[in-house]
């Protein structure tokens, strides 16, 4: 391995006084410590993110494609929606720039305010028939901004926990910032659960929907200053200092690690897949085309979104017991198991759909709770921040980005099928690459 020497960036002034005010709070940090920031961080950055896929399919098709039939407007919608997962990977890339140049401090607060204010700026705009297409493109706009931005969110925190862990917990650690996701969409579908009940249709449609956009400003406020009160800590610099958490440049990592990253964003796609399906697409699938009402599915959702997180913490356990990579291979065979079921459970009913987003999401929280830390410890420790942020931006851009696009597309032209054939193709795709990843190690360490 090529050894770096160029000089070590140097963080901002600020970030170096907060190092000197929190010198007497700790010369180290516990793991449970940085798990809270690290799930408190997570849950804010899927709270933006469910809130406004929820709106998406709710709000959206309506509000700003007005003329055209349901599908076509939740299609454009769905279209839309991807954006955000298309600019990410460029955020990372900038803010990499940013967090060299002046800190990983500064670059988490102009990243978390930029998420903040974009997801709350959509709660501003004015429907397409006031102010016509300029709407969809404002529209558009803010979504490009917050996945910019969430590419900006990639803080270290997870992998500061994951060298803090003790040897036989890590999979239990692992696990932990993977909560941000349920939790996140189980704060969501509550806030939209509770004024779809309260509100009437007419009111909701024209301020009611707004309330969680504004309450994603808060939020992110709040996981700003959590995650700075653990990157302003010695420890945090030490581990920087020694090359554990340095933001390398992108080129750099993807001459020496590009193999570790392109199989790294392919192990998780049986989890990504599952993802948006069983969340933003299900919901599109049950307003549509089986005639329930938003709050209804909403309600299935969040008793799936809790056995979701179970799932996760059960996957922590699991995993360090039986192994990361034995866990996500058992993961993949099950969902492969639930595509073949996915047609018959989706359109039999209530009762079905019912069994088919709580399956689902069990299956994502057993999946999910180790697919991000599977492959990262195949990077060197002079690239794994940067590997690791471009890793998972190329996982959720080719796993969940279009996962609703195409699966509702996929759905009304040739039928239900097709998007288990969709999730199976996930799966699929999480054993080949644990298979070629295992083949790899045996190779290098012969």
């Amino acid at each position: 391995m090529t050894t770096i020497t160029r000089p070590l960036p140097t963080s901002s002034g600020l970030e170096r006084d907060a190092r000197r005010a929190s010198a007497d709070h700790s010369d180290a940090i516990a793991p449970g410590e940085v798990a809270i920031g690290v799930v408190i961080g997570r849950t804010a950055e899927f709270f933006d993110f469910f809130v406004y896929g929820i709106a998406s399919v709710l709000v959206f098709p309506a509000l700003f494609f007005p003329g055209a039939d349901p599908l076509t407007a939740m299609t454009y919608s769905f279209a839309v929606f991807s954006l955000a997962f298309v600019s990410r990977p460029i955020g990372s890339v900038f803010f990499l720039a940013v967090d060299r140049r002046h800190g990983r401090g500064v670059k988490l607060t102009i990243a978390l305010f930029l998420l903040g204010g974009s997801t709350a700026g959509i709660a501003f705009l004015p429907p397409t028939v006031e102010i016509g297409w300029l709407a969809v493109l404002l529209l558009s706009l803010f979504r490009i901004t917050q996945g910019f931005a969430l590419g900006g969110a990639w803080d270290g925190l997870a992998a500061l926990l994951a060298m803090n862990a003790p040897e036989n917990r890590r999979g239990w650690y692992a696990m932990m910032p993977q909560l941000g996701a349920p939790l996140g969409f189980l704060l969501a579908a509550a806030l939209f659960a509770y004024f779809l009940a309260v509100l009437s249709g007419d009111d909701f449609m024209q301020w009611g929907w707004r309330y969680p956009f504004y309450v994603a400003f808060a939020i992110n406020v709040v996981a700003l200053f959590a995650r700075l009160r653990l990157v302003a800590t010695n420890e945090f610099e030490r581990a920087m200092e020694s090359r554990d958490l340095e933001a390398e440049p992108v080129g750099e990592v993807l001459r020496h690690q590009g193999y570790n990253v392109v199989i790294g964003a392919f192990v998780p796609l049986a989890s990504f897949a599952l993802f948006h399906l069983v969340t933003i697409f299900a919901l599109s699938w049950a307003t549509l085309f089986s005639g329930r009402s938003g709050e209804d599915f909403l309600l299935v959702q969040l008793i799936g979104g809790g056995v979701c997180a179970v799932a996760i913490a059960v996957s922590g356990l699991l995993a360090d017991r039986i192994g990361r990579r034995t866990l996500l291979s058992i993961g993949a065979v099950l969902i492969a198991g639930l595509s073949f079921a996915t047609p018959y459970l989706l359109r039999n009913g209530p009762g079905t759909e019912t069994i088919f987003i709580v399956v689902g999401f069990a299956l994502l929280g057993i999946s999910l709770g180790q697919a991000a830390g599977a492959v990262a410890s195949n990077f060197s420790a002079a690239y794994r921040y940067t590997g690791s942020a471009l890793t998972s931006d190329i996982s959720w851009l080719i796993g969940a980005g279009f996962a609703p696009l195409v699966a509702l597309v996929l759905a009304s032209h040739f039928g239900l099928i097709m998007v288990g054939a969709y999730l199976l193709s996930g799966a699929v795709c999480t054993l080949v690459a644990l298979w070629v990843n295992r083949k790899a190690k045996e190779i290098w360490s012969a």
